[in-house]
């Protein structure tokens, strides 16, 4: 419907469609060619914001596990929506299931919408009077807060949106999510110093603890001992004075 509406034929909306399988960069390409954006500044907002595609991949690599010659063409569905519902999979083979499934019932049906809303484009009109710019992020927040379990995880997903928001008036398209993206990155590194740090004060307090103690341990082991040796001995000598005394009685009794 947009891309009908920024002048772009129903062949080169479907390739787009086809060949972009990424709503966001569709959607900024299309949006600025509407409005008299240059063509190459359009792609590249639509390039800057489909590059997020690549940090989902780098972490779908290690969850899916594909083979070398099957991946070029998975990576066609690596969006928002495969890599939510693969990285909630307990297991691998859930995850490529969901990520397969995933994958082909949105590129088939997003086709499929596209070539329908090219041609009733004039019969619908304004996508924005009908709200339906804004259910492609509705649906991915809806798969995402589920994930959202731990203070860390929210931090980073809060610092994102403020990045995002912060910067979208003062930066070119598509500049804002790349750097909502370090959100993450920074978030960890934090929480990683900070644990750093309460185990460094845990072992400095365990060794304090155990210089200051090992002294008065020793020391109460030795006191004792010399406690003890004086009692040994005289306890040593009463039997010996007595065993000496039993002899002389028995001598004398001879």
């Amino acid at each position: 419907m947009t891309s009908a509406g920024s002048g772009l034929t129903l062949w080169q909306t479907c390739a787009l469609s086809l060949l972009v399988f990424t709503g966001a960069s569709q959607f900024a390409l299309v949006g600025a060619l509407a409005a008299g954006g240059n063509p190459l500044t359009a792609a590249a907002g639509a390039f800057f914001l489909g590059v997020r595609n690549a940090f989902y991949g780098l972490r779908l690599s290690q969850v899916l596990a594909l083979p070398r010659r099957s991946r070029p063409f998975a990576a066609q569905w690596v969006i928002d929506e495969t890599t939510a519902v693969a990285l909630a999979q307990p297991t691998r083979r859930a995850a490529r299931i969901g990520f397969t499934v995933t994958g082909v019932t949105l590129y088939v049906l997003w086709n499929l919408t596209t070539l329908l809303g090219a041609l009733g484009a004039e019969a619908i009109g304004d996508t924005d009077a009908w709200g339906l710019d804004a259910a492609g992020p509705a649906v991915f927040l809806a798969l995402l807060a589920p994930m959202l379990r731990s203070t860390t995880e929210r931090t980073a997903a809060a610092l994102a949106v403020l990045l995002g928001l912060g910067l979208l008036p003062v930066l070119p398209a598509g500049v804002p999510v790349l750097a909502a993206a370090f959100a993450a990155p920074a978030v960890l590194y934090l929480e990683g110093r900070r644990r750093g740090g309460t185990r460094d004060g845990v072992r400095d307090e365990a060794q304090d603890g155990a210089q200051d103690g090992a002294p008065d341990h020793a020391r109460d082991e030795t006191q004792d001992v010399r406690a003890e040796a004086p009692e040994d001995k005289a306890r040593e000598n009463t039997t010996r004075e007595e065993r000496e005394d039993t002899t002389r009685e028995e001598e004398e009794d001879r």
